[in-house]
């Protein structure tokens, strides 16, 4: 919740006109509980949905490394009853997590030197759904250096 990648994308969504709801999961943080091996944790994102989402709005859903396996796995589970209008994956846990299929519009960002998620793991992973992948270069997984760019780039997306 604290991270500054996750705060950047908060930011961005924002600026955008969204509220925005960052959460820690489960046993991070002075959270409760313990690690859910990613299925309690999607639980949990559903949950913070299901409490904040305002029907008549829309909404939009970002996350960051494990984060982003955790958005795509909820936009999944709302395609049928619920959609949501974007979703935005930056460094998404590729390497180590079986992401959920994309809406095609899904704005992908990955750091071309990101040694935590290899860029080719995301590139894999998008290329069955024909999905366009950013790909900053010379960035790491956390974006040093490169946040307000990161924020520039979500608000653009929007534009589109």
């Amino acid at each position: 919740m604290e991270n500054k990648v996750v705060q950047t994308l908060a930011r961005a969504f924002v600026q955008l006109g969204y509220r925005s709801v960052r959460f820690n999961f489960r046993g991070v943080g002075a959270s409760q509980g313990h690690w859910g091996h990613g299925v309690g944790e999607i639980e949990d994102a559903m949950a913070v949905i299901e409490k904040w989402r305002e029907p008549a709005l829309p909404l939009a859903l970002g996350g960051f490394s494990f984060g982003g396996y955790i958005a795509s796995q909820a936009c999944a589970r709302l395609a049928a009853t619920a959609p949501i209008e974007r979703l935005v994956l930056v460094g998404p846990a590729t390497s180590s997590f079986d992401l959920a299929t994309v809406p095609g519009d899904t704005l992908v960002i990955h750091g071309e030197a990101d040694d935590v998620v290899p860029l080719q793991a995301t590139l894999d992973w998008a290329r069955p759904q024909s999905l366009p992948v950013v790909v900053l270069p010379g960035v790491g997984h956390f974006f040093h250096g490169q946040l307000p760019r990161l924020r520039s780039l979500v608000a653009q997306a929007w534009a589109r």
